[in-house]
């Protein structure tokens, strides 16, 4: 069912000034945990599949995790349920957790212009102005919210902190690079935004070093995510407890073992310096962050399955 609503764009929405409202078309229930919601962003102009794991009781009001995929926007096969036991850890848990499901090599940020290859992306209004109050009307929540995400999304989460003060008590980074507007984290952002996906830079933030790239660096905005609890990890890129053969995640395949390990063990090394840069910068700044570096761990689901059941409990806290 999200396969096929995935890109799907709504015609004749008219002009900006007569464009209608951000809304839920409609809303489908894929088992007793989990419901797709199918809401049209007016910022985008697009029918946007959104999942959300529903408390078993929902009955009493529960916060909610904002929970984001990686590069390919859960629009591939890497996604936290395809790769993980989230259903299964979430399914007792009082807690809504919402995942959209698009927005691939994106950055879940608002592009300065639309992109030939990517289209249109205004995520950051998307994910900060129009889903949340529609997940309030349509879920018995408490208000209460929390985001997380991983590799891409592991520096998107903080911009949305910083863009919407107050939305969030928590926020997790897993294995993401929080650094915009220095060389290393653009070079990655170049891996995921040009390399693999195939769009303009400049359209995103405009030019390079600009005032676009530095408006959206977390280290350089750090100050702005004073009050809200913060949470990373990441790996040192060598191999760990999930670079084994017969680790579940492998599930005996070599090659997918060789990749993991090198690939994997090379971005994971680009991770790890970023987030000890913006670990050293709150540190500055003396403001509070959780953080796990590990010893060893490469740039794959294994480990953020790990954090995510690490992380959760303490995020939960937040949200009460």
């Amino acid at each position: 069912m999200v396969a096929a609503i995935v890109g799907t764009w709504v015609a004749g929405a008219g002009t900006a000034s007569s464009a209608p409202a951000s809304r839920i078309v409609s809303s489908y229930d894929d088992d007793p945990q989990q419901v797709t919601l199918v809401v049209y962003s007016a910022s985008m102009n697009e029918n946007i599949p959104v999942t959300v794991l529903t408390p078993r009781d929902r009955s009493r009001p529960s916060p909610t995790l904002y929970l984001l995929n990686g590069a390919g926007g859960g629009e591939d096969s890497a996604t936290w349920e395809a790769r993980t036991d989230y259903k299964e850890f979430f399914a007792d848990e009082d807690v809504y957790v919402v995942t959209p499901v698009g927005g691939a090599f994106s950055y879940y940020t608002d592009w300065q212009r639309d992109d030939p290859v990517l289209g249109r992306n205004q995520w950051q209004t998307f994910l900060t102005e129009e889903l949340p109050p529609l997940i309030d009307e349509r879920f018995n929540t408490t208000g209460r919210n929390a985001v997380a995400g991983i590799s891409m999304a592991g520096t998107t989460v903080f911009n949305l902190a910083i863009a919407a003060p107050g939305l969030y008590r928590s926020v997790a980074g897993f294995s993401g690079c929080a650094r915009t507007s220095d060389p290393l984290g653009q070079q990655y952002i170049r891996f995921v935004v040009a390399d693999r996906g195939g769009g303009d830079l400049e359209n995103m933030w405009g030019p390079m070093n600009g005032p676009g790239w530095r408006a959206n660096d977390p280290y350089l905005n750090a100050e702005k995510l004073r009050g809200t609890k913060i949470y990373m990890t990441s790996g040192t890129g060598l191999p760990g407890t999930h670079e084994r053969l017969e680790d579940p995640f492998v599930d005996g395949d070599p090659f997918f073992l060789a990749n993991q390990a090198v690939l994997g063990g090379v971005i994971e090394v680009a991770m790890d310096q970023c987030s000890r840069q913006m670990a050293g910068r709150l540190a500055e700044l003396r403001i509070p962050a959780d953080v796990t570096f590990r010893n060893t761990g490469t740039h794959s689901w294994g480990y953020w399955q790990d954090d995510l059941h690490t992380t959760w409990p303490k995020i939960e806290r937040d949200l009460r």
